[in-house]
């Protein structure tokens, strides 16, 4: 799905937690897609510790906790987005636009509340975005 968008470019992947915080340290891309179930160290901590290595970079969560606790503790780590993922066909790309622009997204199936984007694909705001994927 990332790789469709001509906006974003995948520049690195990672197969645990620990590898994504050394990846975010070392490549500070825009966006970092980050499951909570990593191996290693989990989604959360992982988020903590690159909020510190790579404070720049908005934070997009995928995964299949649907507890509200889960997505608050996620959230609270300073993430941009949390998005299900029975519902990433559904949601992804919205998330996405959201947090490119600045706002902030919370998926669900429509379960919970979205923000509105200020600016669509084709205005003057719309640039490319890195994306680091784990």
């Amino acid at each position: 799905m990332l790789r469709k968008r001509s906006d974003l470019r995948v520049v690195g992947e990672a197969a645990n937690g620990v590898e994504a915080v050394a990846h975010a340290a070392q490549l500070r891309p825009d966006l970092v897609l980050l499951d909570i179930g990593l191996p290693k160290l989990n989604g959360i901590d992982a988020a903590r510790q690159i909020r510190t290595a790579s404070p720049e970079s908005k934070i997009i969560f995928l995964s299949q906790e649907t507890s509200i606790e889960i997505i608050e503790e996620a959230l609270g780590t300073g993430a941009k987005s949390y998005v299900v993922k029975s519902a990433v066909a559904a949601e992804l790309m919205g998330a996405l636009n959201f947090v490119i622009q600045g706002g902030c997204f919370v998926g669900g199936g429509g379960a919970l509340r979205r923000e509105k984007s200020k600016h669509k694909e084709d205005s003057p705001g719309w640039q490319r975005h890195e994306v680091l994927h784990f």
